[in-house]
């Protein structure tokens, strides 16, 4: 069996697997698993504007918060309404990203580590505790799909796929700047450092941000205000603040004060997510994937938005993950597979709180 094709098969028994034990949670819980895995937080945003298109704001007088759907990137809702819409669209559009995606991080992992790290590069990245929102109609699966790919191609130098790429990642999420970033700073280095002149460098490096920066300035121009978008993620609560609410929030789960379980993790994977980071870019990868990663990593942390969510925005980073795939290559394949293992059975339990007991937002 050629290896991409393992890769796909270990992929999918650890997300059906997840899968199938939330959605009998779910069903236990007395809820259905169609709405819990397609109709949960920005999935009901993501549904309405495939059905609706955009124009919805919610009120929060409580909290003070307006929350408009011009915060949440076209792409996915389009894909999601030409699958026929609901639950069913939005999920089919996920799990088929998914699967790109895995592929696409095998194919990373090998050009960069070989085959063997390549393999669990993906089978950690699929059990990871936020690999939950891979099986749910979230628009993670589809960035990493398109990420992955354009960093494939980049590595490459197929640098008008990489960008085309980057554009239509640039419609998918905020985070999505960063597949920009990482194809237009590699064409920029290629350009005064190595002296490329390959053809279509200048291009792929003006090419890649088109997409995130059009989103932008049609927010803007809908809402007559230059600034717009920037304005919608303000009333989200959504900012940048150079990390003081994320070093705050985990301050506070450092003391010992009473929080929940899901800010406790969510600190802990923060906490993880900058070692590894520290790891990898002391094993000096590529250009275009420490570009990635800390673009990824700058957002997560230094955004003051709502804090158990970051560790989702981590989830596109999974270069991240290439030290760990590194170490459990060297190991014994038995331990490996314990490893896994083991981490599977705590992202399923992990998930099934966040979705079903809990019913926290992701």
């Amino acid at each position: 069996m050629p290896t991409a094709a393992l890769a796909l098969g270990v992929f999918a028994a650890i997300r059906v697997g997840g899968a199938a034990v939330l959605a009998l949670a779910a069903w236990w819980a007395g809820r259905s698993p169609v709405r819990v895995l397609g109709h949960s937080w920005d999935s009901v945003w993501y549904l309405a504007i495939a059905r609706h298109g955009y124009g919805r704001t919610q009120i929060w007088p409580v909290t003070g918060l307006v929350q408009s759907d011009y915060a949440f990137f076209p792409l996915y809702p389009a894909l999601v309404r030409l699958a026929g819409g609901g639950e069913w669209g939005g999920l089919l559009v996920s799990w088929t990203a998914a699967a790109v995606a895995a592929v696409g991080v095998y194919r990373v992992g090998e050009l960069v580590a070989g085959r063997r790290v390549a393999l669990l590069l993906v089978a950690l990245w699929a059990v990871v505790p936020h690999a939950v929102v891979l099986t749910l109609a979230y628009t993670e699966p589809l960035l990493v799909a398109l990420a992955s790919w354009s960093l494939y191609a980049l590595l490459r130098e197929r640098w008008l796929l990489a960008a085309s790429l980057a554009l239509v990642a640039g419609l998918t999420r905020p985070t999505g700047i960063a597949v920009a970033a990482a194809v237009s700073v590699t064409a920029l280095h290629a350009l005064l450092v190595r002296r490329s002149r390959a053809p279509g460098v200048w291009a792929a490096g003006l090419l890649a941000p088109a997409g995130w920066l059009a989103y932008v300035v049609a927010v803007g121009a809908a809402r007559d205000d230059v600034a717009g978008y920037f304005a919608v993620q303000r009333q989200w609560g959504s900012r940048f603040d150079g990390g003081r609410a994320t070093l705050s929030k985990v301050w506070e789960v450092l003391g010992g004060g009473p929080v929940a379980l899901a800010t406790a993790v969510s600190a802990l994977l923060l906490g993880t997510a900058v070692l590894l980071a520290v790891l990898l870019f002391a094993d000096r990868p590529p250009l275009p994937l420490l570009v990635y990663t800390a673009v990824l990593l700058v957002i997560a942390v230094g955004g003051a938005g709502y804090f158990e969510s970051k560790p989702r925005f981590l989830l596109p980073a999974f270069p991240l993950l290439l030290p760990l795939a590194a170490v459990m290559a060297r190991a014994r394949p038995r331990s490996a597979v314990v490893v896994t293992a083991g981490l599977a059975g705590l992202g399923y339990a992990y998930g099934v709180y966040l979705l079903v007991f809990a019913k926290m937002p992701l």
